[in-house]
């Protein structure tokens, strides 16, 4: 048998063995892959005009900015002009106007707060603590009776020897939750009257919930 013989025989074999190819199949394949090239066009067209297209308006201030303005211009106008570190509107938190005041001046600062004509913030809501790691800091949140107006005050202070001037002489409601800061992160209010742990043992060593806290048991 010549060599041409066998090359046909070995062709006409291999054709018999094969699978039939399946019409219906083979569209789907194609029109997937199409499919799946037009997707990528149009991804690559609309990325392009994105980075085409102007930049978004800026967006309106916020309702209560002039609340917070008006806030921050009184405790400059008659704390100290130095006593703001920091002012804005917290959007996260319902628009809450939030000024940071440095941590010397908010002794004076709370009382202005309180008994100013035009704040009245009458009501200690809620006193919190935070550890930064790089620093600690104290949030009291406060609402006027008498507007309905609320406002969020933050006062830093060192890790070391973290030290914020009480506010319960001011807000009778900041006692427990200052003793319980204290108690879980170690910050001291100077000027409290009754300044001691309240939900650790009196001989419980360090602060739970300093970021830096190792127990001493380890089981804990």
């Amino acid at each position: 048998m010549s060599e041409e013989q066998k090359n046909k025989e070995k062709a006409l074999t291999d054709s018999e063995g094969a699978s039939p190819v399946d019409p219906e199949r083979e569209a789907k394949l194609k029109a997937a892959a199409e499919a799946r090239a037009a997707r990528a066009a149009a991804k690559e067209k609309a990325d392009a005009e994105a980075a085409e297209a102007a930049p978004p308006e800026p967006k309106p201030p916020s309702p209560k900015q002039p609340e917070l303005d008006a806030i921050v211009a009184l405790i400059r106008q008659q704390a100290a002009d130095d006593a703001v570190e920091d002012a804005y509107v917290n959007e996260l938190n319902g628009d809450m106007p939030t000024v940071i005041v440095k941590n010397d001046h908010w002794r004076s600062v709370s009382q202005l707060l309180k008994h100013n004509e035009q704040l009245q913030f009458n009501y200690l809501r809620n006193v919190s603590g935070v550890d930064y790691e790089s620093h600690m800091e104290v949030v009291y949140h406060m609402v006027s009776l008498g507007s309905k107006r609320e406002a969020a005050i933050k006062v830093k202070t060192e890790r070391d020897g973290a030290s914020v001037y009480s506010a319960t002489p001011v807000w009778a409601t900041a006692n427990w939750n200052e003793r319980e800061i204290f108690d879980l992160l170690g910050i001291d209010f100077p000027g409290h009257p009754d300044m001691r742990r309240i939900m650790m043992p009196d001989d419980w060593v360090g602060h739970p919930l300093r970021k830096d806290y190792e127990p001493l048991d380890s089981e804990v």
